[in-house]
């Protein structure tokens, strides 16, 4: 007997159901709506818009009280593993100025967006991405997101080639397969970039035990999508370049002595969004569940996503994620769930090596005489400014060398199959355009990543991407003042609590929740195997000297050889943490009140910890006085020029000025 897939049972189902049920598999009302003259999307045609990669946003630097908003759509593309190919990454280009705001925006999950588009335009830009070699269609929406991949392109480690295929495949595996897309967008005309695996096509229509719907246009996913959109990432022992612990579906490739494909290990449940003050609501990082060998894998991923579409949430949205129904179920019951529909038990879990985080920033072989290298996009935005000119010089050598681009997960791009004989002419047009080599960027800003937020993100909060260069350069100057002048750690930021820059997995997590106000987590791994914690609930950005200092003071005091920022919070414990920085606090305090500077060095005796525990409260340990961020940079500029700290100057500035007051 062959089961088959049975709709969803839900007792009161959220409206974007009801939606995803009326749209005729996500053709309406979009469809309908793309003809009008209106310059918008009603909220309905916005839910079916983003299954075809694209979210309806308004800037609001362009706010004006009694105006109508200056709406733009945001185009996300698919990219499995990051693979732009030349003609694809020209056309974004061009269409960047010609529809877009000028600049290509690497995401943290290998694709590239344009920000901007006018919903007139949107068929153009989209139909054009498709004529060459590009696609939208899942990049968004209730389904399966674009599929990560271990970006660097080697060609002497099959591993590497393993997961990039497999990728591929499993992107190929989940996509959608409703005609509207190709409707809408090419007029029915389907367009075609690369042919399947065979493989894959039968693996999609192959129903085991109810993983399909045989009488839908949808086999896997059926009239109702996922409950909530489900994230991917295929990666090889060691190389954790892609956060596979905050993925709902984790593969990582498991190889014999000869390099051949044996298998897969498999992790399931990860996931980062939350809500602020919804303690049910939280992040969480992927469990292990058991291995598949490779005839079996198409199989496996069926049954995981079936489990997820038929008993996931579809009532409450906070609560639709699969991290949240393996949290209720516990791993055990999803994994015997999982086991029904797959039709076997899964293997136990193949022992792996430790993680590491790789960014291949820089010149890399891949094996095969050819070269690769990795550039930094400073919080993934491609763009022209000033003497610094990455758009202009990553269309000149795409267009002069017809190079293939990598998008990476922490939103930087891979130049590869680059000759050696070609080599020094790239990186002297790297170098005349103004981008920095791997060992000029400050590893603050390496390791960093920030989301876009304000002004085109409609979730944001706060700043994100617009303000992290100068907090990162904030925290590097705090450094340099208690004698940390080498140290870096894994910082980033978002504008709201949906982490799209992962910041629960950073060893100091900046999460919007208020303007100018984060909440602050600490203690991740700088291998990201490790989610951080809520430390303080609400920091003002104006008061993060005043917070960081102590912090920074213990760490260099107590810390063990060799030990990162991240791991030093997690030993010690925020209790720990919040008593000295109570003590430190106190100290700065009665020196103040003595007039006498407190200077902290690594050879001094520190206060000693209070018992006392108090709940630490930031905005009574010292004032503050917050200014541009052009008028810092200048201030930060002073203080590496004449050795001195950036507050001894602004004391100066500031002391220098009440004195001419009190002259006149």
């Amino acid at each position: 007997m062959t089961l088959s897939a049975t709709p969803p049972k839900v007792n009161k189902p959220s409206k974007v159901e009801g939606l995803k049920e009326r749209s005729n598999f996500l053709r309406e009302p979009l469809a309908t709506e793309l003809l009008n003259d209106l310059n918008y999307f009603s909220e309905d045609a916005i839910q079916i818009l983003k299954f075809h990669g694209s979210y309806q946003q308004d800037n609001r630097d362009n706010r004006v009280k009694g105006q109508e908003k200056d709406y733009g759509m945001m185009l996300r593309t698919r990219s499995p593993g990051g693979f732009i190919p030349p003609q694809l990454y020209l056309t974004l280009d061009r269409l960047s100025d010609e529809y877009g705001n000028h600049t290509i925006r690497a995401t943290t999950r290998q694709g590239f967006q344009l920000h901007g588009v006018l919903k007139k335009n949107l068929k153009t830009v989209l139909a054009s991405i498709i004529n060459n070699m590009g696609s939208t269609l899942g990049a968004c929406g209730d389904i399966n997101r674009n599929v990560l991949a271990p970006p660097a392109p080697y060609k002497n480690r099959p591993e590497y080639e393993y997961a990039r295929t497999y990728a591929n495949n499993i992107a190929d595996l989940l996509t959608p397969q409703t005609g509207a897309y190709y409707e809408i967008w090419l007029d029915g005309e389907k367009f075609i970039t690369a042919e399947e695996d065979p493989e894959v096509k039968v693996a999609r229509l192959r129903n085991t035990n109810g993983t399909n719907y045989t009488d839908s246009p949808e086999p896997i996913y059926g009239t109702y999508y996922m409950p909530r959109k489900f994230k991917c990432a295929v990666t090889v022992p060691g190389d954790n370049s892609l956060d596979i612990y905050t993925q709902d579906l984790g593969l990582v490739v498991i190889t014999n002595a000869a390099g051949e494909l044996e298998g897969f290990n498999i992790l399931v449940g990860g996931g980062l969004g939350r809500t602020h003050n919804k303690e049910e609501t939280f992040a969480r990082m992927a469990d292990e569940i058991g291995y598949v060998d490779k005839a079996d894998i198409y199989d496996a991923v069926k049954a995981i996503v079936a489990t997820q579409r038929d008993y996931g949430d579809r009532t409450n949205r906070r609560h639709a994620r699969m991290k949240y129904l393996i949290h209720d179920w516990g791993v055990d019951q999803f994994r015997e769930k999982a086991e029904e529909y797959f039709g076997k038990s899964f293997q136990p879990f193949k022992p792996l090596p430790a993680w590491n985080y790789e960014d291949y920033l820089g010149w890399h072989e891949q094996g095969d005489g050819q070269l690769f290298v990795g550039i930094s996009v400073d919080n993934g935005r491609i763009k022209d400014e000033g003497n610094f000119r990455l758009k202009t010089v990553l269309r000149q050598i795409v267009e002069q060398f017809d190079v293939p681009m990598l998008v990476t997960a922490s939103q930087n791009v891979i130049l590869y199959e680059i000759s050696p004989e070609v080599q020094p002419k790239i990186q002297t047009l790297l170098k005349e355009h103004g981008i920095k080599t791997e060992t000029e960027i400050d590893p603050l800003e390496r390791y960093s990543m920030a989301c876009p937020a304000l002004p085109t993100c409609g979730l944001a909060m706060t700043e994100s991407e617009r303000i992290i260069p100068s907090v990162l350069g904030r925290i590097r100057v705090l450094l340099d003042n208690v004698g940390l002048q080498q140290e870096h750690f894994v910082i980033r930021m978002t504008g709201c609590p949906n982490g799209c820059a992962r910041p629960y997995m950073a060893e100091l997590g900046f999460v919007g929740s208020a303007p100018d106000t984060y909440q602050i987590w600490l203690g991740g791994s700088p291998n990201q195997t490790r989610l951080a914690e809520a430390f303080v609930d609400r920091l003002s950005i104006h008061d993060l000297e005043t917070f960081l200092t102590p912090i920074f003071v213990y760490f260099k005091q107590d810390r063990k050889p060799e030990e990162g920022f991240g791991d030093f919070c997690y030993r010690v414990g925020f209790d720990a943490l919040r008593k000295f920085i109570t003590s430190y606090s106190t100290t700065v305090s009665m020196n103040i009140e003595t007039q006498e500077a407190p200077v902290f060095t690594g050879s001094q005796t520190l206060p000693e910890i209070s018992d006392s525990d108090a709940p630490l409260d930031t905005s009574k340990i010292r004032h503050r006085v917050s200014v541009r961020d052009s008028i810092y940079n200048q201030l930060k500029a002073e203080s590496k020029r004449l050795g001195k700290p950036v507050v001894e100057l602004a004391t100066q500035a500031i002391e220098e000025y009440l004195e001419k007051l009190k002259v006149q």
